[in-house]
């Protein structure tokens, strides 16, 4: 029987939390390139809201990069809630 790894130091999750808000930035620009080839006019402030947008829903290419930046967002909330609860 193995014991369980030590919890992750701060500074580690610092930089996860760094890294992940790095990518979030570099991707939410790419998803917004790619839906202005479908949408044209569409804002960053409408990517909030893609259902909004029935032309996007059948775009693979756009659907697969907004799940990218979903699920690094979902990283970045998950780290900084351990971070949060270790400093508490």
């Amino acid at each position: 029987m193995s014991a369980a790894a030590p919890p992750p130091s701060d500074s580690y999750l610092a930089s996860r939390d760094r890294l992940l808000t790095e990518m979030s930035e570099q991707q939410h620009p790419r998803l917004l390139r790619l839906a202005r080839r479908i949408v044209p006019d569409i804002t960053p402030e409408d990517l909030r809201n893609p259902q909004d947008f029935l032309q996007l829903s059948g775009d693979p290419v756009f659907n697969y990069d907004d799940g990218i930046l979903a699920g690094l967002r979902s990283a970045d909330v998950a780290v900084r809630a351990e971070l949060r609860r270790q400093q508490s």
